[in-house]
């Protein structure tokens, strides 16, 4: 998901409150940009292979994290799943604001999405974007809410909850691990005309892109 521009009031690492934290995740230092994978490429559009005990702890899946971590923050998002850098893993990483101004940074392995009852979810209609759609935006209805059970990169449990834009942000990259883009929760026409916005607009957004890892000597 693209990102916004507000500064946090406070930092949440792996729901885990911290007393200060980077502009960038210190992964992204250690990090190489990747290649984001755009709509239409198979990887997008299947559900991704579990992370297993072989993965955890492993130096291939660190790089990984800190290589989608770089790749973000180039890309301008706030999350990013392991097939958007052609990756087959179901893992993402993010590093996105709540509707509180609350900063949320981590990344989850194996993510699920908890079923959350009925009276709990509350739907929120709002403009979403995508990486791997680049350009466009839709709206799209989303609980308010979000409850996402998996595992950071050691093995470790973990529960990440969240509302409003975070919630959207978690909804969404979960989407991904399962192959789904958000343009499939559309309308038949709203998505015929997303995907005609990206072929206009991706151009100019690859060539953004490429200032800015250029800018960041990436």
């Amino acid at each position: 998901m693209p990102t916004p521009t507000e500064q946090p009031k406070a930092v949440y690492v792996l729901s885990e409150l911290v007393d200060s934290y980077p502009h960038r995740a210190p992964q992204a230092e250690r990090g190489t940009l990747l290649r984001v994978t755009v709509a239409g490429e198979p990887i997008l559009h299947r559900p991704l292979k579990p992370v297993t005990e072989a993965d955890y702890g492993s130096e291939r899946l660190a790089t990984l994290i800190d290589d989608m971590f770089a790749t973000l923050y180039v890309a301008e998002g706030v999350g990013l799943a392991a097939n958007q850098v052609d990756a087959d893993l179901r893992l993402f990483v993010y590093d996105c604001p709540d509707d509180a101004g609350v900063r949320h940074v981590g990344h989850l392995c194996n993510p699920v999405l908890d079923d959350l009852p009925a009276a709990e979810r509350v739907l929120d209609e709002e403009d979403e974007g995508c990486l791997s759609v680049p350009g466009p935006y839709k709206r799209v209805a989303r609980p308010h809410r979000a409850v996402v059970r998996g595992t950071d990169m050691h093995g470790t449990p973990l529960v990440i909850e969240g509302t409003g834009f975070f919630a959207r942000c978690l909804q969404h990259e979960t989407d991904h691990v399962n192959g789904y883009l958000y343009i499939d929760r559309l309308s038949k026409r709203d998505r015929k005309d997303a995907l005609r916005q990206m072929e206009q607009m991706r151009e100019e957004i690859f060539a953004r892109r490429a200032a800015k890892a250029e800018a960041l000597g990436g």
